[in-house]
């Protein structure tokens, strides 16, 4: 099973009781998606929807890329970064 590094940005904080950045295992984005609510119970629910896709409002980045599918495999010492977009007029 592959480490992995997960930053968050601020607006997620109060998810992660705070954590800005944590160490988790899983080989794909849904497996940490998974792994970090097994940590943070309800965060994946407020990153994927019903239909196991990333939020229109979530990005996910993998090493500086944009991540949106919950299939993409992931490597030891693979970076992610979670951003939660700020809508509104």
């Amino acid at each position: 099973m592959s480490r992995v590094e997960v930053r968050f940005a601020a607006l997620l904080h109060t998810y992660t009781r705070g954590a800005r950045t944590v160490r988790t295992a899983g080989d794909t984005l849904g497996g940490v998606l998974d792994a970090l609510d097994r940590r943070f119970p309800g965060i994946r629910f407020r990153l994927v929807d019903e239909q196991d896709r990333l939020r229109r409002h979530v990005r996910v980045f993998l090493n500086g890329v944009d991540a949106r599918d919950m299939t993409t495999a992931l490597q030891d010492g693979d970076k992610l970064y979670i951003v939660g977009a700020l809508s509104g007029g």
